[in-house]
């Protein structure tokens, strides 16, 4: 288990961590959410030893991370990918490690086999993608065979199908009795992977709670209704009837009704006493994301604006013509698609001088090919050219 008590980290006049206190347990996959610039790195950083805090501790098992014995054993931590010499191959880089800890030289192979390295192991690191990059740092973190572990943005570069080996590996490590802590920016993710959640905002505890009561707390749900289109007056009557009801009834953009105050029998009730002819009643619950965005709404420190792009143009002269748009032929018809962009000092999208009209003979296509036996005009050519010089 880890646990955090008045976890406070400052550098210089900046205060990235203050009074933070939470508790990871086993046997579950624990999100660790927040914005950029909330201090989750820092907070897992303290956690392994490579930053002091400045104030509070944070513990494994009951021990800092430095008293622990032979931690790699008992620890395991992916917090940069990138973390690799290059110019070692992936096996060494895994032996270099194991030997450190003394880990037995089978299970650099056992691990790679985990994580799909197989093909590459004797190849060097600089020439792996940024998903290989994350695979062989979870390697390194899966090395000791650890009882606890951590993982900061460990999907980061993986395809669909990495994704979801991650997810399955954390629940079956956590499935074992193992502590895995997770810190990711994808909402959806940790929807799917994490059970429980710590969220943080510009170094303090904002949350900690499970995922659903996460997502309870920190957002309204509500039921989607909709009426016959044409019959607007049952849905005048079906509002009256809610509203009446102690129900909130909010209009939607396609024609149905949001109701929160009511469960979804009672309004089927009232649609029923009413005379009312349903074309859909479904509850909706708001997303992880959703929940999140409107928990740290006020702790997000980096915001983006609109892009002013009129004062990044350059000015026309005084009594300037812009120039129109060019036409972009057969924009707009079937299997069109955008073409590449112009080479330099070219004309965006312009076709060529004595472009064919529509059902024309195709200017790019092939070359008629010349009858048997004839010879190719270029071939020609060359030869009566050789001849002239002979003469």
């Amino acid at each position: 288990m880890i646990e955090a008590v008045g976890l406070t980290k400052r550098y210089g006049a900046k205060t990235a961590v203050y009074n933070l206190s939470f508790q990871v347990r086993p046997g579950t996959v624990t999100g660790f959410l927040g914005p950029n610039g909330s201090g989750k790195s820092t907070t897992m950083r303290m956690i392994l030893g490579l930053d002091a805090p400045s104030q509070g501790q944070v513990t494994i098992g009951g021990y800092p991370y430095r008293k622990l014995p032979n931690a790699p054993r008992q620890v395991g931590a992916l917090l940069d990918a990138k973390a690799v010499h290059g110019g070692r191959h992936a096996r060494n880089h895994l032996l270099c490690l194991a030997q450190l800890s003394g880990i037995p030289a089978r299970r650099v192979d056992e691990v790679l086999g985990v994580v799909g390295l197989q093909e590459v192991a004797k190849k060097r690191s600089k020439g792996f993608s940024l998903g290989m990059g994350q695979r062989l740092g979870i390697a390194a973190a899966l090395l000791g065979d650890p009882q606890v572990l951590l993982f900061d943005e460990p999907v980061n570069g993986l395809d669909p199908e990495g994704i979801l080996w991650v997810r399955n590996l954390m629940k079956s490590l956590a499935a074992e009795g193992r502590t895995v802590f997770v810190s990711s920016h994808l909402m959806s993710e940790m929807a799917l992977t994490a059970e429980h959640l710590i969220v943080i905002g510009r170094g303090q505890l904002l949350a900690d709670m499970s995922v659903t009561d996460f997502i309870s707390a920190n957002s309204a749900d509500f039921a989607r209704v909709r009426t016959p289109d044409t019959d607007p007056q049952q849905r005048e009557k079906l509002t009256a009837a809610l509203t009446e009801a102690g129900g909130q009834v909010l209009p939607e953009q396609d024609g149905a009704l949001r109701v929160t105050g009511l469960p979804l029998p009672r309004i089927s009730d009232l649609a029923h006493d009413a005379d009312v002819r349903l074309w859909e009643l479904s509850p909706h619950q708001a997303s992880l994301e959703e929940a999140y965005m409107r928990m740290t709404q006020g702790a997000v420190d980096y915001r983006s604006t609109i892009d002013q792009r009129a004062g990044l143009q350059e000015q026309l002269p005084p009594g300037a013509v812009p120039q129109p748009q060019l036409p972009v032929p057969g924009q707009g018809q079937h299997g069109w698609y955008a073409p590449p962009p112009p080479q330099q000092g070219g004309q965006p999208f312009a076709m060529p001088q004595g472009a064919p009209a529509p059902g024309d003979a195709n200017p790019y296509a092939a070359a008629p090919q010349p009858p048997a036996g004839a010879p190719a005009p270029e071939m020609t050519k060359r030869a009566t050219d050789n001849e002239d010089a002979a003469r």
